[in-house]
């Protein structure tokens, strides 16, 4: 696993900061105070989300009401990005859990709940918060808490990282197992079932004879009382059969009566079906005579336009034509009247004017005599002719007159009788449909009344075949065959009863014989659980010791060799051994042994440094089987000093490290950091911190 980069917002003195990290030894460097140590806190926080103490104040900026920090990191060739934050709510700061996102690759796996990242987060790292903490991440304060431990506070703190406290408990939890076998084991053998097992038996024997007796007679009964079902049966089969032709009797006779009443009812009904149809035909036969009269009018009326000249088939409004063509010839003659007449006033006017002058009326010259007489009786014989002509046109003219008054009044009174004709005639359909659909119903009444008549005769016929006296005795049959058949019915249950008494009781002396018997076998299985059980304690406590051994022994190992690569060869030979308790005790070159009180400032962190790695190392392998490849530093360098090379050593040393694929180290000793491959500065102006890579 290997940390990409982090960024912070509104995490302690970082407003907005992102720091990138490299494989292999990273060192953030800077002033007390500056935020070098806020970058390892927002790591921890994004990968857990739990406060280190009561609460998250130590994370959020002052002033500030929310903080983000998101984390980038590659495992196993996957990048993956985990982003958490905070949110002020009243006076308490929590997770906001809006923002909890956890993407592998650019693909959201987990978001929302704490305990879906965790799971997440461990099934991919391997990393819970405990080992996080007391392993991977080494903080300032706790560098040299183990050494600073008593020996047997330390003990019982590293067999719980080991987790062969586990073996502690389960000898300590195996004595409670033990002491509830030992108590059942008591308890069985005290128990009255175990203890009077003969007795049950014997019990158990005689009611499986008793019940076998019952069973006997329980049989013959069952016997009896199928005959006397099937008898019961029966005789309820013939009283229903009788019982169901009653209420078809009954039935039959209601219909009966509804039969007769529609008999009677049609009867009324074709009674005045018939006088309906009647009535109609007489109505009928009135409306036509009416129809005929006005017909004979009609034919009048046309036999005069056919004596007049004219078509008698024509309609009112061919003779409403016809009269307007009159009327356009009467007209035509009187203008024409009227046209000789102003001729014959005209003329008559000129013969006055050469009567009394003799000059031409037209060009007023004068004229001789002769031609004078000859104008004038010219004239007076064009007169002549037009008082024929006027005579002649008005009498053609009356001849018109009298035609058009004809005409006019045969088309008034065709008019007339049209819309009577037609009315009598849709009145005559009229009526005579009613009168088909009248006979239609009356025939169909008559073929109703003829079904209804056949419908009684059947039923009637029915009711006959009822027998009111065989009903009586089928029913008397059936009682007594009931009270028979109840009696046995009563009996048999009673046996039922007795029988499933005895069975019971069978049964729970065999369920109390199965119980003793599995009593006995229980307590024989506890006799062997509690032996097993006393083997497996003293397992227990002898495993751990030797297991302990095993892990002092590669303890002492991987301290030794840190040591040495933190010593190098420019330094003294340190040389670690481990006791059962897991106390380092120094070697010097000549034999002599020390206690870690003992040693200098310098030394004593230096061990403590390859005790906590050494002890990392073990725990990573012990615990989820990786290697520890990735550690974070805060302030190693603590009592060391740059005259004496100690910390040039330590971070040599740490540079080496190649087992380990990523450090990050917190530091304010600039001789550190100039091992460093990759190193981040961090300044802080006007309480903001400032972060820069040097290249």
């Amino acid at each position: 696993m290997r940390v990409k980069n982090v960024e912070l917002e509104n995490i302690r003195s970082h407003v907005k900061s992102k720091i990138p990290f490299g494989s292999g030894f990273n060192c953030i460097v800077g002033g007390v105070g500056c935020g070098k140590s806020s970058v390892l806190y927002a790591i921890d926080f994004v990968f857990f989300g739990d406060p280190i103490g009561r609460s998250f104040e130590y994370l959020l900026r002052e002033g500030e009401d929310a903080c983000k920090a998101t984390m980038q990191f590659v495992h196993a060739s996957k990048t993956y990005t985990l982003t958490r934050a905070l949110k002020r709510r009243g006076k308490s700061i929590s997770q906001d859990t809006d923002q909890l996102k956890l993407y592998e690759d650019n693909k959201l796996v987990a978001s929302l709940k704490s305990g879906a990242v965790a799971e997440q987060l461990k099934a991919i790292t391997g990393l819970d918060k405990d080992i996080f903490r007391e392993i991977v991440w080494v903080r300032q304060e706790q560098l040299k808490e183990l050494l600073n431990m008593r020996p047997r506070e330390r003990q019982k703190r590293l067999d719980e990282l080991f987790g062969l406290s586990d073996y502690e408990a389960a000898w300590s939890n195996m004595l409670g197992v033990q002491k509830e076998y030992e108590g059942q084991k008591k308890v069985y053998e005290r128990d009255f079932d175990i203890l009077g097992m003969d007795k049950l038996q014997a019990e158990y024997h005689k009611s499986v004879e008793e019940l076998s007796l019952i069973e006997g007679e329980f049989e013959e009964l069952k016997k009896k009382l199928a005959e006397a079902e099937t008898s019961l049966h029966e005789a309820t089969v013939n009283l229903q059969s009788l019982e169901e032709l009653q209420k078809q009797t009954e039935e039959l006779m209601r219909n009966e009566t509804k039969l007769q009443t529609h008999i009677t009812n049609i009867k009324d009904a074709c009674g005045k079906l018939d006088n309906e149809i009647q009535r109609k035909d007489t109505l009928i036969s009135n409306i036509t005579e009416q129809l005929k009269s006005l017909e004979t009018q009609e034919k009048s009326q046309r036999e005069i336009l056919q004596k007049l000249g004219l078509n008698p088939e024509q309609t009112t409004g061919e003779l409403r034509k016809h009269l307007l063509t009159l009327e356009r010839q009467a007209r035509s003659i009187g203008g024409e009247q009227e046209a000789v007449k102003n001729e014959m006033s005209n003329n008559q006017r000129r013969i006055s004017n050469l009567t009394a002058e003799s000059k031409c009326p037209l060009c007023l010259q004068s004229l001789d005599k002769d031609y004078k007489t000859s104008l004038m009786e010219r004239m007076t014989q064009e007169n002549s002719e037009r008082e024929k002509r006027i005579t002649e046109l008005q009498t053609n003219l009356d001849e018109l007159e009298n035609l058009r008054n004809v005409v006019d009044q045969v088309a008034l009174n065709l008019q007339t009788l049209a819309p009577k004709i037609n009315d009598l005639q849709n009145r005559i359909t009229e009526e005579r449909q009613s009168l088909d659909k009248l006979s239609v119903e009356f025939k169909e009444r008559q073929k109703q009344k003829k079904e209804f008549r056949e419908q009684l005769d059947i039923v009637q016929t029915e009711i006959t075949k009822f027998d009111l006296a065989q009903l009586e005795l089928t029913r008397e049959l059936r009682d007594e065959a009931f009270i028979q058949f109840s009696e046995l019915k009563s009996r048999l249950q009673l046996k039922e009863t007795r029988k499933q008494d005895i069975g019971t009781r069978i049964e729970e002396l065999k369920q109390r014989l199965d119980n003793a018997q599995q009593k006995i076998e229980r307590m024989e299985k506890i006799g062997r659980l509690l032996e097993i059980i006393s083997g497996i304690r003293g397992a227990y406590r002898s495993i751990q010791p030797q297991l302990r051994s095993d892990f002092v022994t590669y303890l002492q190992r991987m301290i030794q060799q840190v040591l040495d690569d933190l010593v190098g060869t420019a330094g003294p030979t340190l040389m670690a051994k481990i006791d059962e308790t897991y106390t380092p005790i120094v070697q010097s070159e000549e034999g002599y042994e020390r206690y870690t009180s003992y040693i200098s400032g310098g030394e004593r962190t230096l061990l403590a440094f390859a005790y906590r790695l050494g002890l990392g190392r073990l725990i990573m392998q012990s615990r989820t089987g990786h290697e520890l490849y990735i550690l974070f530093l805060d302030e190693p360098t603590e009592s060391l000093g740059r005259e004496d090379g100690s910390i040039d050593r330590l971070a040599e040393a740490i540079s080496r490290l190649k087992a380990i694929e990523q450090i990050i180290a917190v530091t304010h000793s600039e001789a550190f950091a100039e091992k460093a491959e990759h190193v981040i500065r961090v300044e802080k102006e006007n309480n903001v911190s400032r972060v820069s890579v040097e290249e």
